[in-house]
């Protein structure tokens, strides 16, 4: 059965294609994992990932001679690249900060995102054009759309800068994790 499938051309680019899609998704968990500090989890996903890596690489090298292996190779490595950034959109592990600036100083924002879970801390800030409100707000990367939107209908025209925070202690959210 298996030398079947290798000795069919058009199975053989199949395979090629699966393996090198698994392999490239398993690698870029991998890395959101070690990127997150989640070292046993990256380590377990590598296991799996090299076994893969090996196979398909093999499979490729044992017949260089087939240009299509080698499209079907790198093909697999695109669809992985794009399948795995759907992943790490979907598990959004970690958090972001967000900082806003609105065009107009407008006090209720901060209390309105507050009612709606969010923890912010609020400043007045001078621009060019006079007085802002400046706020920072923690969130997790799973409720990163949503804050945008809010904070999009609470003030169409405020400017917005997210960054993924590497650590962070003590306040109002680290007690909120430790639950």
């Amino acid at each position: 059965m298996i030398s079947w499938l290798l000795d069919n051309w058009l199975m053989m680019i199949i395979i090629i294609l699966v393996i090198n899609i698994v392999y490239v998704t398993l690698f870029t968990i991998r890395m959101i994992f070690t990127l997150k500090g989640q070292r046993y989890f990256a380590a377990s996903v590598s296991i799996i990932e090299v076994i893969i890596y090996i196979v398909g690489l093999g499979l490729v090298l044992e017949n260089l001679n087939r240009i299509e292996n080698l499209i079907a190779y790198a093909v697999g490595y695109a669809i992985g690249v794009l399948i795995g950034m759907k992943v790490e959109e979907k598990l959004a592990l970690g958090y972001i900060t967000v900082n806003v600036i609105t065009k107009e100083y407008e006090p209720d924002i901060p209390n309105a995102l507050r009612d709606k879970g969010y923890g912010v801390t609020n400043w007045v800030a001078y621009g060019r054009e006079g007085e802002r409100l400046m706020m920072e707000i923690l969130t997790s990367r799973k409720s990163e759309e949503h804050l945008y939107k809010t904070i999009k209908a609470l003030d169409p025209k405020a400017f917005i800068i997210s960054h993924e925070p590497k650590t962070f202690y003590g306040g109002f959210w680290v007690k909120g994790i430790r639950r």
